[in-house]
């Protein structure tokens, strides 16, 4: 997944005794580039890039009742494609759109990327979410830990253009870290022998996630024209190993949005 628009500002989670984000502050689309172009090809060496089954799938039964009416399916800030694959086995047509050339190049290599339209754009971008709704008409969108690495605005215009492409049927399921799961991030960023590699790289193109309140992104959504059809919470789980073994999980909450009339 890669935040459009994201750049640095107050209430991050910075390295500890480093200057945050400095190159994402210049210029997030590079930053988010460079990221992708050094990020491993083979499955889950990215730290949110676990596998299907852990995230897409214990996602789709959230949502799937909602995403009705043989709407396209846009996964937005899709990353290196690994959810998107996934939901093209269940939606047609699906879109995954992400701000990096890099990494739409990655998940174009993935075995089944031929039923996906990947392309490389900022959905943050009015423009460009209207011309996908010109195109498209009316989409369900997927997505998944995108706005937590966004500064308030980028949020602000990623929400309207998220009620672009919903229109007056589509709806949106969205999963964002919770709160809590600051203090999880922190733990990982404090081990003895420092951050994990995973959050290492992330961290070290100046790639920092952002403090989000528990109520933002319903607050986000109606502020953008949107409700809260349905919501809760579930765990966001990550491809870093955990004390126990098993991988390290995010306290999360969700949303399904949507217009109601």
């Amino acid at each position: 997944m890669t935040a459009p628009g994201q750049d640095a500002g107050a209430g991050h989670i910075p390295r500890a005794g480093q200057d945050p984000a400095p190159q994402a502050a210049r210029d997030p689309a590079r930053a988010w580039e460079g990221f992708w172009r050094d990020a491993p090809p083979e499955p889950g060496g990215v730290f949110w890039d676990a596998a299907p089954e852990r995230t897409a799938a214990r996602h789709l039964p959230l949502f799937a009742d909602h995403f009705t009416g043989g709407l396209p399916l846009l996964d937005a800030g899709c990353g290196n494609g690994t959810q998107t694959v996934f939901l093209a086995g269940r939606f047609r047509p699906v879109l995954g759109v992400d701000l990096s050339p890099a990494a739409i190049a990655l998940a174009r290599r993935l075995p089944g990327a031929a039923a996906v339209d990947f392309r490389a754009a900022d959905l943050a971008d009015a423009d460009v979410a209207a011309r996908l709704h010109a195109e498209l008409g009316d989409c369900h969108v997927y997505l998944r830990g995108v706005l937590h690495q966004c500064p308030p605005e980028p949020r602000r215009r990623l929400a309207a253009s998220l009620a672009v492409l919903l229109g007056a049927r589509g709806r949106a399921f969205v999963v964002e870290p919770a709160a809590a799961a600051k203090q999880t991030l922190l733990g990982l960023m404090r081990r003895p022998g420092g951050p994990p590699a995973r959050i290492a790289a992330v961290l070290g193109h100046g790639i920092a996630p952002m403090e989000m309140a528990d109520t933002a992104v319903a607050e986000l959504c109606a502020a953008a024209g949107l409700s809260v059809l349905a919501h809760g919470s579930a765990p966001l789980v990550t491809t870093e190993p955990g004390p126990g073994g098993g991988p390290v999980e995010l306290p999360s909450q969700w949303l399904v949005v949507g217009r109601n009339g």
